[in-house]
């Protein structure tokens, strides 16, 4: 299928590993134009390499007040206008009772706030366009004790729906992707390869962590214009891992 998406531009953040590099390879393959943005330039600069083509790199840590307005500046600069937004970044640790405010604070900053700005940063160009596309990489918001990432993963899927309402008469869709276990450094650095297997064998129906370009595949059909019905969405990629009750 031509997903119709040769010439479109996108920024994608978090873009330096992971399930973020994963969707930057394949918007490139499709023939988009990217920006991408993380911490890490030397990351970014061997992404670049890898795809072959000339992207628009933004060093920039997320959590630093006016990132969102920056990255969004850059990459209108670099790319001309912004058809795609691609909120990755973000990051998830376990609480106690007597978690701080200060860590209650970084955890929403990190996995909703500093998204929720960015697409408002680039939504008025996609209005005055009337064609867009924002997909959220979010996570569960079912809780398993007190996480803060859970918090604002929930924010960022209620977020979102109200977004796709507001907007969808301008051309543009709203949705977000929560991903099950999908092979990365920090899938790597959390789990031992004993424990991968046996969650695989017991808990994942299709019996295997997923892979970046699991993501992809949905993160490139979502923002093509062949998915021009489908918003407002939360879709799990993760073979099944979730019981979730529809």
């Amino acid at each position: 299928m031509d997903l119709e998406l040769k010439g479109r531009t996108a920024v994608v953040t978090g873009a330096s590993a992971g399930i973020g590099r994963g969707i930057a390879l394949a918007l490139a393959a499709e023939g988009v134009r990217l920006a991408v943005t993380a911490r890490r330039r030397e990351r970014l600069e061997s992404l670049a390499k890898e795809t072959g083509a000339k992207l628009v790199i933004i060093e920039q840590d997320f959590m630093q007040e006016g990132a969102p307005q920056r990255i969004a500046e850059a990459a209108l600069k670099g790319l001309g206008a912004v058809d795609i937004l691609i909120n990755n970044a973000g990051g998830s640790r376990a609480f106690k009772l007597d978690s701080s405010e200060a860590q209650w604070e970084e955890a929403m900053t990190l996995n909703f706030t500093r998204q929720r700005q960015l697409a408002h940063a680039l939504l008025g160009q996609m209005m005055e366009r009337k064609w867009g596309r924002i997909v959220n990489i979010t996570g569960k918001s079912e809780p398993e004790g007190i996480n803060g990432a859970f918090a604002a993963k929930a924010a960022m899927h209620a977020w979102a729906k109200g977004l796709s309402i507001e907007v969808g008469k301008h051309g543009i869709t709203v949705n977000c992707i929560p991903p099950g276990r999908i092979m990365s450094e920090q899938i790597e650095r959390n789990y031992t390869p004993e424990f991968r297997k046996w969650q695989a064998e017991h808990e994942i129906p299709v019996r295997e962590y997923g892979q970046p370009a699991d993501i992809a595949n949905l993160v490139c059909f979502l923002a093509s214009p062949r998915a021009r019905y489908i918003t407002g969405a939360v879709i799990p990629v993760d073979g099944g891992l979730r019981r979730y009750q529809f």
